[in-house]
């Protein structure tokens, strides 16, 4: 079995780590180990590790962002896999030998992610990743199991391996050569959005994602940034143009355009119901990313974008906000799981 380092990126995340490391630990095989890279905590992390004998402690010095927190500590890192996995996640028995060995059959193959499950409501699927990620045309994640803020519940009827859009930055297998070609996740997104980012580049770089469901996760949810919060609705907003800007096909750049209108269709709903907060986040994302389109030019001639480039076969064609007010609200009902 290949080398693997299981790398748990934290940040004041104490509680996490004194109530799900033990599980990690437990289930671990023994052709792998676990790293605790932290990005700068003040709380007792560090003390909570030192109670698990070898699980490595790497102190980032101060706090990255989820993006680059994960480039600096795997950039230096030995192995032939590596695992990240929040601090907020239980894995269930068993749960890294089908990920690992799906990566070793097939060479074609970047990242695997295994099916996350809420840790609160164990027969429903969990918001961030579900059962495999995908995107729909104007860069809108969904899910294998959740659209939009619906989460369906867990039936085995998502239970076959497939390949995806994304998989989940909550638990996420890759090979550490594709990790280094790739380079890793884009630094400049700090959290959120830089896990579709990085898959997008994988499969422009001619490597495919994939769901492996025997492999089974719990994730918490929000016990990093909560759902509410306007700090994640502007990484979200802003997350997301960074990403079309630079990894959409040069056909498809008004898909771009557009996706900044319907932007601004959100801060209108935002304002008129009362979201004030949120509103300011949407102008600041929009005002942001302005400003760094020349940076994100630089970036988008660094990829292998072509003439007669299209979108993966794994985007959803259509826009998934539509046909969720237009009442499908299981992934099944899209007639992409076929």
């Amino acid at each position: 079995m290949l080398k693997t380092k299981v790398v748990i990126l934290n940040w004041n995340g104490e509680q996490w780590l004194s109530r799900f490391l033990p599980r990690v630990v437990d289930t671990l095989p023994e052709w792998a180990s676990v790293v605790v890279a932290d990005n700068g905590s003040t709380d007792s992390s560090a003390e909570v590790v030192s109670r698990h004998e070898g699980v490595e402690w790497l102190p980032l010095g101060e706090n990255y962002g989820f993006a680059e927190g994960y480039n600096r500590a795997l950039n230096g890192m030995e192995g032939d896999i590596f695992v990240l996995l929040n601090s907020d996640v239980e894995p269930a028995e068993g749960w890294l030998t089908p990920l690992v060995e799906r990566l070793e059959a097939n060479p074609q193959l970047a990242a695997v992610q295994p099916k996350i499950l809420s840790h609160s409501e164990p027969t429903k699927f969990e918001y961030a990743g579900a059962a495999g990620g995908y995107i729909d045309h104007y860069g809108y994640p969904f899910c294998r199991g959740r659209i939009m803020g619906t989460t369906e519940n867990d039936r085995g009827q998502y239970d076959t391996p497939k390949e995806i859009f994304w998989a989940s930055g909550a638990c996420m297998a890759i090979k550490a050569e594709v990790w280094h070609k790739s380079e890793g996740l884009d630094g400049d997104f700090f959290a959120h959005m830089e896990e579709i980012d990085l898959c997008w580049r994988l499969q422009l770089l001619g490597y495919k994602i994939e769901v492996e469901p025997r492999s089974v996760v719990y994730h918490v949810g929000g016990g990093t940034l909560p759902n509410n919060s306007p700090r994640k609705i502007y990484l979200n907003f802003r997350n997301s143009l960074y990403m079309l800007h630079k990894c959409l096909p040069e056909g498809d750049m008004w898909r771009l355009r557009l996706r900044l209108w319907l932007d601004r269709l959100s801060w209108a709903v935002y304002v008129a119901t009362g979201k004030w907060s949120f509103a300011r986040a949407v102008c600041r994302a929009h005002c942001d990313y302005r400003k760094a389109r020349p940076m994100l030019d630089t970036k988008r001639n660094a990829l292998p974008h072509s003439a007669n480039e299209r979108l993966p076969q794994t985007v959803f064609d259509g826009w998934i906000v539509w046909r969720r007010l237009c009442g499908k609200q299981r992934f099944s009902q899209l007639g992409i799981d076929k």
